[in-house]
C-alpha cells in the first residue's frame, strides 16, 4: 500500500511541474491547443510504450467495451479541460494559486463524490471532519491565492 501512496505522491509533484512545462510549451508555440494536443499526443505514445514495455497492453473486448458506462468515454474530454487549463492559466496566476485551487476544487469534489458514491466510487458519508478539511483547504487556498 505504502508503494502506491508514493506513486500518487510522485504523480503530485509530476502534476506541480506539468502545469509548468506545458504554459512553456504553449507560450513558446504561441498556439495553445496545438501545443494541447501535442501534450495529449506524448501522454498516449507514454502510455502504449510503458504498456507494451511491461507487458501489460491490450486491446480490450467488444463485450468489455460494450458494458462501459456511455459517461466514462469521456475521461479524454475531462483531461483535456485540465490541460487547457494548465495551457491558459498556470503561468498567469502563479503555481501555488493554480494548484492550490486545482488540488483544493478536487478534493471538495472528490467528497462530494464519496458522499454519494458517483461515477463508480464506493459511498463514504461525509463526516464533521471531512467537512471541516474542505472549510480549511479553502482558507488555505485563499490565503496562498490573495498573499
Amino acid at each position: 500500500m505504502w508503494l502506491l501512496y508514493g506513486f500518487v505522491l510522485l504523480a503530485g509533484i509530476a502534476n506541480a511541474v506539468q502545469s509548468g512545462v506545458n504554459a512553456t510549451l504553449s507560450k513558446n508555440l504561441a498556439q495553445p491547443f496545438a501545443a494541447g494536443i501535442v501534450v495529449s499526443l506524448a501522454g498516449g505514445a507514454t502510455l502504449l510504450a510503458l504498456g507494451l514495455v511491461l507487458g501489460r497492453f491490450a486491446f480490450p473486448s467488444l463485450g468489455d467495451m460494450r458494458a462501459v458506462p456511455l459517461w466514462a468515454w469521456f475521461g479524454g474530454v475531462v483531461g483535456a479541460l485540465l490541460i487547457l487549463s494548465q495551457l491558459f492559466a498556470a503561468q498567469q496566476i502563479g503555481a501555488a494559486p493554480y494548484l492550490g485551487l486545482l488540488i483544493t476544487a478536487g478534493v471538495i469534489t472528490s467528497i462530494l463524490l464519496d458522499h454519494f458514491g458517483w461515477i463508480g466510487f464506493e459511498q463514504h458519508p461525509l463526516t464533521l471532519w471531512r467537512a471541516l478539511g474542505g472549510v480549511l483547504m479553502i482558507g488555505g487556498i485563499a490565503l496562498v491565492a490573495l498573499f
